[in-house]
């Protein structure tokens, strides 16, 4: 697998300015804890993921991790500037993101991503429902533009994670699904029980937000562990259920799973 061409996705985002902003805003107080909490989760200084990705031994994969790293710490200062609109501080940490970081942590680079795709999926939910319910133009254009982010995540790091399950056997793919399964359903509902509150404000009922997460994550198993695919195209969040490329050898590298 070749990842220049999602190295040099990063190298162009990178150079985007930053937005202005503006001051003075509200948000429903749920929401400001909710922003808090992702903000914190976004914070962190990507160490572990970019040693694992050293052990590697690609250098192009090496330098997009590390742009990666650098985007999402982007959004942790996009989600203060939010909160900063709106009168509120950020958090030193949430215990959510204790675990999730504990468990990432715990094996090589197929787990780290395992897990991290974990909170991509989340966030794919999360930040349409807070693009589409916050009320605030500022708000949401700023969601808008992590979603966006989140958008090129996905392929970014499922294209990886079947690079690096291409060679296991069928009941090692099979346990490894039934895994992956078992913790994005208990991330999905974790979130939707911490979080509540800010989804109601937000217009998303816990259980939608839940179905919604388990939907888009359905396709990324079998395009992870299903063998036969060149690579995943653009990944989009919408209101259609996410189709999985047609697994041939013909298949297109750049069609849309939505």
């Amino acid at each position: 697998m070749d990842f220049q061409e999602h190295l040099a996705t990063f190298e162009k985002h990178a150079r985007r300015p930053a937005e202005s902003q503006p001051r003075g805003g509200r948000m429903h107080p749920a929401l400001i804890h909710s922003v808090q909490r992702f903000q914190a989760g976004e914070d962190g200084d990507g160490g572990s993921l970019i040693a694992a990705a050293e052990r590697a031994g690609d250098p192009v994969y090496l330098a997009a991790i590390r742009l990666f790293v650098a985007e999402e710490q982007s959004h942790a200062v996009r989600l203060a500037n939010v909160l900063r609109y709106a009168g509120a501080g950020t958090i030193a940490g949430h215990w959510t993101d204790t675990v999730f970081v504990l468990v990432r942590r715990a094996g090589g680079l197929r787990l780290e991503l395992l897990t991290l795709m974990l909170a991509e999926v989340v966030a794919l939910r999360y930040y349409r429902a807070l693009r589409d319910g916050a009320g605030d133009p500022y708000i949401s254009d700023v969601a808008a533009r992590i979603l966006s982010d989140e958008e090129r995540h996905v392929p970014f790091h499922l294209d990886r994670l079947r690079q690096g399950f291409a060679a296991t056997p069928l009941p090692g793919r099979l346990a490894v699904a039934a895994f992956w399964w078992t913790l994005m359903t208990g991330a999905a509902v974790v979130v939707a029980a911490d979080h509540g509150a800010a989804l109601r404000a937000l217009g998303l009922p816990r259980h939608r937000f839940v179905h919604d997460v388990l939907r888009l994550f359905r396709p990324m198993v079998p395009a992870v562990l299903g063998g036969g695919f060149h690579r995943v195209g653009e990944w989009r969040d919408d209101d259609q259920c996410p189709r999985v490329p047609d697994p041939t050898p013909t298949a297109s590298p750049h069609r849309y799973l939505s």
